[in-house]
């Protein structure tokens, strides 16, 4: 620090004390500085945090605008606006068509797709999504390429002879399913089903045929006035009547009024137990007879879409 001013009277001055204060003050007064730089030091880190923290915000949000979607919150979406009419796998219901294995549908650019969901297509039942925003209308479109696209093109293990023979034979696959036109109807005919999805969840739909059910596949009971029970699978079903499909084939056309009791049980009438009366490998051989006809399929509708152009 500077000295003080002498007085001319030889006596201390006020100006004198002042600077007597300031002297005995002055580390007091360093150590605010300090602190007063440490505090707007502290203070121009938070702000540089904020800056950057709103620029991941912004980056995250232009992700999400051009597509990085959520597999999980895409499949909830699907599931909550298109599976009641589409089906859960997107591959048709009673009042909708297939949007996962047609060509047409496949061949469209994400573009067209957004179009459709947004404005519907006049003259029919498909409504338009406008409403939802474009995030949730992106990731539908995300989903329905999961759906179609199924896996890359792998070397499955198993054998395809040995499993169709096992469809046939063994594993009684056939006694409900049909594949080629061989087998039966009580079910779906799985001569395409291995198209669009992956071999891990075909393996689980063999596996686990109760997860992730489609209630139009539940086991339907009824109970007739006689006291008979019947089990199948409910088919044109209203408030009033449902025809009821039975593993023998039978069509039942029943009036719900007329019934002693109707209950639905959330399981598939597929039997759960493979995984106990089949090897690892004998399912390895259902996948891999599942997937040679799938492709087998795919093949023949190339060949006659060649021979349409032609």
């Amino acid at each position: 620090m500077p000295s003080p001013p002498k007085s001319n009277f030889g006596l201390v001055s006020s100006d004198e004390n002042a600077w007597a204060i300031l002297a005995e003050s002055w580390p007091a007064i360093r150590t605010s500085q300090t602190c007063l730089r440490a505090l707007n030091l502290c203070v121009a880190s938070c702000l540089l945090c904020l800056v950057i923290c709103s620029a991941q915000d912004a980056r995250r949000s232009s992700s999400a605008e051009k597509g990085d979607v959520d597999a999980a919150a895409a499949q909830q979406a699907f599931a909550t606006n298109c599976a009641s009419c589409h089906g859960l796998d997107g591959k048709g219901g009673e009042r909708a068509p297939d949007i996962v294995t047609r060509p047409f549908v496949r061949q469209l650019a994400d573009a067209e797709l957004l179009q459709i969901l947004r404005n519907g297509v006049p003259r029919t039942s498909m409504p338009a999504f406008n409403y939802l925003g474009d995030s949730v209308l992106r990731s539908l479109v995300s989903h329905l390429r999961t759906l179609q696209g199924g896996p890359k093109s792998e070397n499955l293990p198993g054998d395809a002879r040995r499993g169709r023979k096992l469809f046939l034979g063994e594993a009684g696959c056939s006694g409900c399913h049909m594949t080629r036109g061989e087998g039966g109807f009580f079910a779906s005919d799985l001569t395409g089903y291995a198209r669009g999805r992956a071999p891990g969840a075909i393996r689980d739909a063999i596996l686990f045929p109760n997860r992730d059910l489609d209630p139009r596949n539940r086991t339907v009971v009824v109970t007739l006035p006689s006291g008979k029970t019947i089990e199948g699978i409910a088919r044109n079903e209203d408030n009033f009547s449902l025809q009821l499909l039975t593993p023998d084939g039978s069509i039942y056309l029943l009036t719900k009024s007329g019934l002693k009791n109707l209950s639905y049980r959330n399981e598939s009438p597929m039997p759960a137990d493979y995984g106990k009366r089949l090897s690892t490998a004998e399912i390895d051989d259902l996948v891999k007879y599942l997937d040679s006809l799938a492709k087998e399929n795919l093949k023949k509708e190339g060949s006659q879409e060649d021979e349409d152009e032609d």
